[in-house]
């Protein structure tokens, strides 16, 4: 606002500033303004007019009035069977006029978002595209917890919840190929439970049946050197209590005011720089509304579990569990249950990863997304760009939320698509696996408590 109030100024007294650069002034590398001073005049007085006449200087009341709190462009049905607490499964069939293809895309989410990121406005959605392309998507709605989910942990979330909805797609689809997209966390948490799932199915003889992953800025490793989680761990060692936070929140989940304030910390600024995006543009009275979706996903979060929120911080964000191979999860077959997953056994069963990572991406920066280069199905080293049957690792010059963006989500869109298409011509390994003789680790937590006293003596 104070920048649309120095823009205003200028516009009064048709007077530049002596000594401050021009508000919203388009500049050249060299520093010099690209239009006149002149034409800078016309273009704010369009700019302050187009915010006036959508009523949109405040971004936030704006968004809910433009949306009416409804947000997404594609249609989709709950599977009835599905509901498993607050969680329901998404079922997109394949556009109108469109045949399918014989692939499944099941989309694991973040528990923080609204899965609408996904699916934003038309031209701004990944399922919108694929869609079109003849692919059915099958979506997981984390919903909003309540009292009932504070005792749910990340073995719900992250192994409950795609054995159940996985099971129901097969016997939906039999005979269809599935592949997995996930974002951020949601594919933090889907990747050690493919890897658990190809334990599992090696174990029995049997063939990985989900050979495809494609993961959008999604971080597996978390340490104070190049992973780049330095600043938010230091953070989190300093302020965060998890038994404050369960006698805090312990009946009703983290509110998502209380992860906005932590990513805000590492991110400073990024309110400003948010708001002033849109100010920005308002130039073009298009993108005012053409922004309205992405502004009210922004502040309308979801709650996070409070038991999975504690153990999502100590043993995933602290204890750095998946990527040292600590990371446990339960399982049917006695051998593996509550025993550590063993993130290797993917490229044994086949599985290619696409590791889709941005170099601006402050909440999961590139050095965090590593699943390809570690786990993926390739011989050596860590590959950038690939082809015929390896995973792809691309790295962009792009932030976290990319897909707000046309023409950044039209490049991500081709490179999957290109990844989807590909042959799976590697056959998958399935041996018998032997016995683990790792101890039991289930229910180890890292406890910060223990840690911040360390730091202090």
């Amino acid at each position: 606002m104070k920048e649309l109030l120095k823009c205003l100024l200028v516009l009064i007294t048709e007077q530049p500033f002596k000594n401050d650069p021009l508000p919203f002034a388009k500049m050249n590398p060299d520093g010099t303004m690209k239009t006149s001073f002149e034409e800078y005049l016309a273009e704010n007085r369009i700019r302050l007019e187009n915010l006036f006449e959508t009523n949109a200087f405040d971004i936030k009341e704006y968004s809910e009035r433009a949306t009416q709190g409804i947000i997404g462009c594609s249609h989709y049905e709950y599977v009835e069977e599905s509901l498993n607490h607050r969680v329901r499964l998404r079922h997109y069939p394949v556009a109108e006029g469109v045949r399918h293809n014989g692939k499944i895309i099941y989309m694991a989410t973040p528990l923080i978002n609204k899965p609408e990121l996904f699916d934003l406005a038309s031209g701004k959605s990944v399922i919108e595209a694929m869609i079109k392309k003849g692919y059915i998507i099958y979506m997981v709605d984390h919903g909003d917890p309540g009292w009932e989910e504070t005792e749910l942990g990340l073995d719900f979330y992250g192994k409950t919840i795609p054995d159940f909805y996985l099971d129901i797609i097969k016997k939906r689809h039999p005979r269809d190929e599935i592949y997995i997209m996930a974002y951020c966390m949601g594919g933090t948490l889907i990747l050690p439970y493919l890897a658990r799932r190809a334990e599992e199915r090696l174990a029995a003889g049997l063939p990985m049946d989900i050979k495809k992953i494609a993961l959008m800025a999604s971080p597996m490793k978390f340490d104070d050197e190049g992973s780049g989680h330095d600043p938010i761990r230091t953070l989190i060692r300093r302020d965060y209590d998890p038994y404050l936070m369960k006698e805090l929140f312990g009946s009703v989940n983290i509110p998502p005011q209380i992860i906005e304030a932590g990513m805000n910390e590492i991110q400073p600024g990024v309110q400003h720089t948010v708001v002033l995006g849109f100010y920005g543009r308002a130039e073009i009275k298009e993108s005012i509304a053409d922004s309205a979706p992405f502004l009210y996903w922004l502040p309308h979060g979801t709650k996070f579990p409070v038991s999975a929120h504690i153990q999502w911080i100590q043993n995933v964000f602290i204890g750095n569990q998946i990527y040292e191979g600590k990371y446990c999860l339960p399982s049917s077959d006695p051998k593996f249950d509550g025993k550590p997953v063993n993130m290797s056994i993917l490229k044994k069963a086949g599985v290619r990863i696409f590791d889709y990572k941005g170099s601006r991406d402050p909440i999961a920066p590139a050095g965090s997304c590593i699943a390809g280069e570690t786990w993926g199905c390739v011989d050596t080293g860590n590959v950038k760009v690939t082809c015929g049957g390896l995973n792809r690792v691309i790295e962009k010059n792009i932030g976290h939320i990319f897909v707000v963006s046309r023409k950044l989500l039209a490049e991500y869109l081709e490179l999957v698509e290109d990844f989807y298409q590909e042959s799976s011509a590697q056959k998958p390994v399935a041996k018998i696996m032997k016995n683990s003789s790792v101890n039991d680790a289930s229910g180890k937590i890292v406890d910060i408590k223990k840690l911040q006293r360390k730091q202090t003596n």
